[in-house]
């Protein structure tokens, strides 16, 4: 769950997809541009990704000031490069890469990086 600040300073909580890539500790999220998460966090890049485990009992908070990368406004830009990259490191391999970048396009999507800056939480065991 990404919880990012709505303009009266109460969180705005979503549930979503992520990477975390362990060798330069920061999260990637795609983000459609309209949408309440990209909004929120122009306006206020503070961030916290919390996981749990499957039974619930053991959990962890991931807090960073995120970045935006720019919303992807051409199949071949960097934008919709990156969202790929995300992709591939979340799902694995597209049936047809061809029409995710087109989706790409059309969704405006672009994604988040949160650099980890803290993290807190309730280990296994």
């Amino acid at each position: 769950m990404l919880a990012t600040l709505k303009r009266d300073g109460r969180p705005q909580l979503s549930n979503i997809n992520y990477h975390y890539d362990t060798d330069r500790d920061l999260v990637r999220i795609s983000v459609t541009a309209d949408r309440a998460k990209a909004r929120n966090l122009r306006r206020d890049p503070r961030a916290s990704l919390h996981v749990t485990s499957p039974d619930g009992w053991a959990w962890t908070v991931a807090e960073g000031t995120a970045e935006l990368s720019d919303v992807a406004a051409d199949e071949h830009d960097a934008a919709v490069e990156e969202l790929i990259d995300v992709y591939r490191a979340v799902q694995g391999e597209h049936p047809d890469w061809d029409d995710y970048r087109r989706a790409m396009v059309r969704d405006q999507r672009l994604v988040v990086r949160l650099p980890v800056e803290r993290v807190y939480g309730q280990p296994l065991g």
